[in-house]
């Protein structure tokens, strides 16, 4: 029986015209799980042309790895225009039903539900994954994003998925998409126990019951790639919680870890 269970779809993601690279939610946390020392096991979908390019890097983190078949490989294309990134979503995986996302979960106390667009994990999905005492963790931008392919579109029409939640994880724009508005204090309204709210350099605020508390983000002096910091934050946050830290002491530790996780400094 692991602890935390990871469940999403493998990404094909293409950067400024560069050959497609392994991507995803799955892939992310999975990295930082694994230099974390995490007890964790991974369940991971892709198209099977895709399995070969996508499933050994996953593999090579060392965590068990399942492997689910999707019709299609999720993918995105991102370029830059100054800081802003414009992202296009250019295909969606298949839906993961019921059975086989409980399947994937196992005995597992936590599951990391690494969902990219609101079709992958539908709100009956999310109920049977936390029965038996799971406890869930999402980001919220799986929730926000419609299956829309072009130019990514968000929008609030996310139903009651939250009810199924123990730990959110948003950014700003997901704030607002969410509650119009990126102030901290109103996200207490999604309902949801705990809140991580991350905003990069700028720190995180954690929010659970009536406790709106910011936490100064670690300074990282190595160059980074800042891909997954997100992921790495949220995973290192979940990890110092199951030991038994208090959200803000987790939310402490999640900052120095991710800083060194994005900066290539981590264990593993």
């Amino acid at each position: 029986m692991s602890t935390i269970a990871v469940i999403g779809h493998l990404t094909l993601d293409a950067v400024d015209g560069e050959p497609p690279r392994p991507g995803g939610g799955v892939f992310y946390a999975s990295r930082a799980l694994a230099r974390l020392g995490a007890d964790a096991d991974v369940a991971a979908s892709c198209a099977a042309a895709d399995k070969a390019a996508l499933l050994p890097p996953l593999e090579a983190f060392g965590l068990p790895v399942r492997w689910y078949e999707s019709s299609t490989t999720t993918a995105y294309s991102f370029r830059y225009e100054g800081d802003r990134r414009i992202m296009s979503q250019d295909a969606v995986g298949d839906p993961w039903t019921s059975e086989r996302a409980v399947e994937a979960a196992g005995d597992a106390r936590w599951v990391n539900v690494c969902a990219l667009v609101r079709t992958d994990f539908s709100p009956q999905t999310l109920s049977a994954l936390a029965e038996g005492g799971r406890r869930l963790l999402v980001d919220a931008q799986g929730f926000v994003r419609t299956p829309a392919l072009g130019t990514l579109r968000t929008d609030a029409q996310i139903g009651d998925v939250l009810r199924h939640v123990s730990i959110l994880k948003l950014n700003d724009e997901e704030a607002e998409t969410l509650v119009g508005s990126a102030d901290p204090g109103r996200l207490g309204a999604l309902g949801v126990p705990e809140v991580i709210f991350t905003l990069g350099a700028r720190g995180s605020w954690v929010i659970s019951g009536r406790l709106v508390e910011h936490v100064a983000a670690s300074p990282v002096r190595a160059p980074i790639d800042p891909t997954g910091a997100g992921d790495a934050f949220a995973m290192a946050y979940l990890v110092r919680r199951i030991e038994g830290a208090e959200p803000v002491e987790a939310a402490h530790a999640a900052s120095a870890a991710a800083g060194e996780l994005i900066a290539g400094r981590g264990p593993g």
